[in-house]
């Protein structure tokens, strides 16, 4: 039946439509999966959330706080690993191992089984996000519906990104920084032929979602800023840039695990009873955090503390403002702890929340002082956006996706100062984004468009294999005879074939001229070559070492032996043709 469809669906694609109209029709299906896919994830978590409510209604909410969280992430364990098989790629950096080194393809079981883990994590109180797992399920949509019409990877790419942009924009209600999101972290560039799909499987997704379910995860209420707080705008755009290398920092190492010499179940129990201890201390660390953020900018600020064990000692005013600073340094903690421990979900939210209490922090603490009143909506608003832009290296994302969820562009102007601050000083010590960190320094993945292009050759296509060997104790005039039937400029020296060395022509001439020539061997002509290239190493990686030593040929081995010599200029000729093969793709796509 599905061959059958396929058959049909290519048939009338060929026949009536350009290849770019064909991928603006998926780019609408893809939109529409995905608005329906955030649409069953919001679902999802709040029916876990009322599930979890009803068992909580039974115990003292101390229990709720300590167990819930442990058993969400104990179901989700449960769920990966026994119902999954461990089939599935959690994490925003999967989804750029697959663009760059899978050419664009996600396991298909992706596109449901993070909506069931994330919403058994969060639901039951695990202290992430649910953008993490919405932009891995928009991606895998995007991919198989690519797959599906066995397009090409770069189609493939588009598509996947079209999928995320409509997760992000149908969760926030935000499509232009649906858009945004995958142009700046997925893509990396912006042109007219990327930006169109995403545009409009983003608009779909906002359709879907506002039409299936309106309900918003927050409201930002905010209101026209006033020049004099220019200056603290300012200071939180530095804090803000502080704040995002410890994100990055902290959320990079716990969700790599811990507990990691116990078994997963073990794991899971340990890390979510310690979550439960943490949420104890500081309830609003409970869940994705959206309810009290709510009430904060409702005016109902005393809510973050009426639940702690520490309440007791904070009913001073700056007792408040530390249990504030606490949570800015603690909401990190715990997500990462959440996904270390084996949850599902992302730091997308605990990033915002965290950004948020940040701003309500120097809000609050400056309006403490009587000195000058600023707004609290405002300064939580703006937070929110420089800790997304430090975090995430992504400045229009973070500005225009807090601009459309206020409804309006009132602040735009401190939006994009403390974002552009907040990315500038995360830039310098970071240089690569959290998701990017790992891939570059663990994984040998850079960003670079470059670096795609040269990930796409493969390492034999640029091997010559049809080189001359000499053995080191030929004599010198025999290896001239040989040196007069060839073209070649650089010859190996090999013993049974292991490489002993390497001799160069221009070391030849050199020994021309010379009156003593009787002796002479290869073995004095030879000489060790700067580098050798391992058969196993990424075309990257060869490129950088050719630049490193500025040499134009060099030998490569296989498992010891060698197997010939690669040269520079081989290999920027099959970057020609790789970079002149991917613009034609998107050359039928704009045309």
């Amino acid at each position: 039946m599905l061959k059958k469809l396929f058959y049909n669906i290519n048939r009338w694609r060929l026949k009536l439509n350009s290849q770019r109209n064909f991928l603006i029709y998926c780019s609408v299906v893809v939109g529409l999966i995905g608005g329906l896919a955030a649409v069953a994830l919001k679902f999802l978590v709040h029916l876990m959330e009322d599930i979890s409510r009803n068992i909580s209604s039974h115990l003292p909410y101390h229990f709720i706080y300590v167990f819930l969280p442990a058993l969400g992430i104990l179901l989700t364990v449960v769920y990966i690993h026994l119902v999954n098989r461990d089939k599935i790629q959690r994490g925003i950096g999967n989804i750029l191992v697959s663009i760059k080194r899978n050419r664009s393809n996600i396991k298909v079981n992706n596109v449901y089984s993070h909506l069931i883990s994330s919403s058994l994590t969060v639901g039951f109180g695990g202290s992430s996000g649910l953008e993490a797992p919405i932009v891995c399920t928009g991606a895998a949509i995007g991919s198989n519906t690519g797959k599906f019409f066995k397009l090409s990877s770069y189609e493939k790419t588009l598509l996947l990104a079209a999928g995320t942009s409509a997760g992000i924009a149908a969760v926030f209600n935000s499509p232009i920084a649906g858009v945004l999101f995958s142009l700046e972290l997925l893509i990396g560039e912006i042109t007219i032929p990327t930006f169109i799909p995403l545009l409009i499987a983003s608009a779909t997704g906002v359709v879907v979602s506002k039409a299936l379910y309106s309900k918003q995860l927050f409201h930002l209420v905010t209101e026209g800023w006033a020049m004099e707080a220019l200056p603290f705008y300012i200071l939180l755009g530095l804090l803000a840039g502080c704040t995002s290398v410890y994100i990055s920092t902290v959320a990079g190492k716990l969700e790599k695990g811990i507990f990691v010499k116990q078994n997963r179940y073990v794991r899971a129990v340990a890390g979510g009873l310690l979550l439960g201890i943490i949420i104890l201390l500081f309830p609003p660390l409970f869940g994705e955090g959206y309810y009290y953020l709510q009430q904060i900018l409702n005016g109902n600020i005393q809510v973050i503390t009426q639940q702690s064990l520490l309440n007791p000692w904070l009913h001073h005013p700056v007792a408040v403002l530390g249990f504030i600073a606490l949570l800015v340094f603690m909401k990190i903690v715990a997500a990462g702890i959440t996904i270390g421990a084996g949850g599902n979900g992302g730091t997308f939210a605990p990033t915002m929340f965290t950004g948020a209490f940040l701003g309500l922090f120097l809000a609050y603490g400056i309006n403490l002082t009587g000195l000058v009143h600023l707004s609290t909506g405002n300064f939580i608003a703006v937070g929110m956006a420089g800790a997304l832009s430090g975090v995430l290296h992504a400045p229009l994302t973070a500005i225009f996706l807090i601009a459309e969820i206020t409804g309006g562009y009132v602040l735009f102007i401190p939006l994009m100062i403390v974002s552009a601050i907040s990315y500038i000083m995360s830039r310098y010590f970071t240089p690569h984004n959290m998701y990017w960190h790992d891939l570059v320094h663990e994984r040998n993945i850079h960003p670079d468009h470059d670096d795609d292009m040269l990930d796409a050759i493969a390492i034999d296509s640029v091997i010559n294999t049809s080189y001359v060997a000499v053995n080191k104790n030929r004599s010198v005039k025999e290896f001239y005879k040989i040196l007069s039937e060839t073209q070649s400029n650089i010859f190996a020296v090999l013993d049974e074939g292991a490489l002993d060395g390497v001799v160069l022509v221009d070391e030849v001439r050199r020994q021309l001229f010379l009156d003593d020539m009787e002796n002479v061997t290869v073995a004095d002509l030879m000489t060790v070559p700067p580098a050798i290239i391992d058969y196993g190493q990424s075309v990257n990686s060869v490129m950088r070492i050719f630049d490193q030593l500025d040499v134009w040929q060099l030998p490569v081995v296989k498992d010891g032996r060698f197997v010939g010599f690669i040269s520079k200029s081989a290999l920027l000729a099959k970057y020609r043709e790789v970079f002149i093969s991917q613009h034609k793709q998107a050359d039928l796509f704009s045309h």
